[in-house]
C-alpha cells in the first residue's frame, strides 16, 4: 500500500523547516475517539472547541487534543483531564499542568500573555486540593501524532510508536491530535523546547529523550523548534550542523527579513556570536502527495544557501580601573577565532 509517508521517505524530502509554528501550546486531554478536526470531532463540547479556537488565534498559542496511548473506547465519562500549557522560546521555555473538569474554564485564560512567555497568563480553571496550576517537574514530554482520521500515516505508523514508547518505559509519552506534517510519520514533539521529528523510531526517540534530559537537542530528524517560524528553523538547524552546537537554550532566532520566496535570518548564540543565514522556498520535486488520498503537489520546502558570521563573539567588558603601583599596559587586540565568511551549508 502505497502511502504520504512512503512517498516522502523514498524521495529523501528534507525534514528541517516543516514543522509547525507554536510559541506557546495548550494540551487539553481528552480521551475517546478523535475526527479530523479533533477540535470539534471529539468529546469535547464543538461549542468549547470552536471558542478555543478562536481565543487563541494571533496569540502564538496553538492548541491540540492528547491522551494516553492504548485503546480509545467511545466512553464518555472522563471526570478529570489533564493540561499542559508550555512556552517554547530559548533560555525562557516552562510547562504549567494542572488537571480540571471543565474545559470551558480555559477560556478565562489571558492568551495574549501566554503567547508571549508571561505565566502570569493562567488564570484558576479548577477549584479545589492540588488542582492549581503547577510547574511540571515529571519525564520528559514526547506527544505522538496518531490521528487516523486527520491522515491514516499518523495511525498506522504513530500509534505503534507510542505504544512502544510506553512499554519501554517513556511514561511522559502522549498521542496528539495534530501537529502537521503526515508524510513525515511517524512524527512527534518534545517539550518544552517545542522540536518537533520526522520518520522516528523508539530508539531515535530515546535519544531525543536522554538528550532533553541534558538540555541537549538531536538534530537528527529534526523538523525544527516550533518557536520559530519555517525560515527561521531552518536556519537554526543549519546552524547546529555547522558548529555542532548541541544546547538546547544556546540559539535564538533574532530577527528574519524578506518575504517568500527568499529571507535572511539572523540567528545568535549566547555567547555572543551571529550569523546571517539566507533561505530559500522551492517547490519539493518531483510532485508527490502532502497526504494520503490527496492529489499530487509539490509541497514547499525550506533551503539554506548560504551561512555567514558577522559576530565571532561578545566583546569583552573592560575592566574597571584600579589602583597600582605599576603602569599598565594594554594587550593588543586578539584576532577573532571565526572567520567572517563561513561556506554555505
Amino acid at each position: 500500500m502505497s502511502t504520504c509517508a512512503t512517498a516522502s521517505r523514498d524521495l529523501s524530502e528534507p525534514l528541517a523547516g516543516t514543522a509547525t509554528t507554536a510559541t506557546t501550546w495548550l494540551l487539553l486531554e481528552q480521551p475517546g475517539p478523535w475526527g479530523a478536526e479533533a477540535l470539534t470531532a471529539s468529546h469535547l463540547a464543538p461549542a468549547v472547541g470552536r471558542a478555543l479556537e478562536r481565543a487563541v488565534k494571533d496569540t502564538g498559542v496553538r492548541v491540540a487534543l492528547i491522551r494516553r496511548p492504548g485503546r480509545h473506547p467511545d466512553c464518555h465519562t472522563h471526570p478529570r483531564q489533564r493540561v499542559f500549557i508550555a512556552h517554547t522560546r530559548p533560555g525562557r521555555s516552562w510547562i504549567r499542568t494542572t488537571t480540571l473538569t471543565e474545559p470551558e474554564r480555559l477560556l478565562a485564560l489571558d492568551f495574549g500573555a501566554l503567547g508571549a512567555g508571561d505565566p502570569g497568563g493562567l488564570r484558576p480553571v479548577a477549584t479545589g486540593p492540588g488542582q492549581a496550576w503547577e510547574q511540571y517537574t515529571g519525564d520528559p514530554l514526547v506527544f505522538v501524532c496518531t490521528n487516523g482520521k486527520r491522515d491514516r500515516c499518523c495511525a498506522i505508523l504513530g500509534r505503534p510508536l507510542a505504544a512502544e514508547l510506553i512499554a519501554s518505559g517513556a511514561r511522559g509519552t502522549w498521542e496528539i491530535t495534530h501537529i502537521g506534517g503526515h508524510r513525515f510519520s511517524p512524527t512527534l514533539m518534545v517539550l518544552p523546547h517545542g522540536y518537533a521529528y520526522g520518520r522516528a523510531t523508539a530508539q531515535s526517540v530515546q535519544e531525543v529523550l536522554d538528550a532533553l534530559r541534558e538540555g541537549r537537542v538531536v538534530t537528527e530528524g529534526c523538523r525544527g523548534r516550533s518557536t520559530w517560524e519555517r525560515p527561521g528553523q531552518a536556519a537554526e538547524l543549519a546552524i547546529r550542523e555547522l558548529t555542532g552546537e548541541a544546547g538546547a537554550d544556546a540559539l535564538t532566532v533574532l530577527r528574519t527579513e524578506g518575504a517568500a520566496p527568499a529571507w535572511t535570518v539572523t540567528v545568535e548564540h549566547t555567547d555572543g556570536r551571529l550569523w546571517r543565514v539566507g533561505v530559500v522556498q522551492v517547490a519539493a520535486a518531483p510532485p508527490r502527495p502532502e497526504s494520503c488520498g490527496s492529489v499530487l503537489g509539490s509541497p514547499a520546502r525550506m533551503d539554506v544557501v548560504g551561512v555567514r558570521a558577522v559576530r565571532a563573539s561578545r566583546p569583552v567588558p573592560p575592566v574597571a580601573a584600579t589602583a597600582v603601583t605599576q603602569p599598565s599596559i594594554e594587550e593588543p587586540p586578539r584576532r577573532a577565532t571565526t572567520s567572517a565568511r563561513v561556506a554555505p551549508v
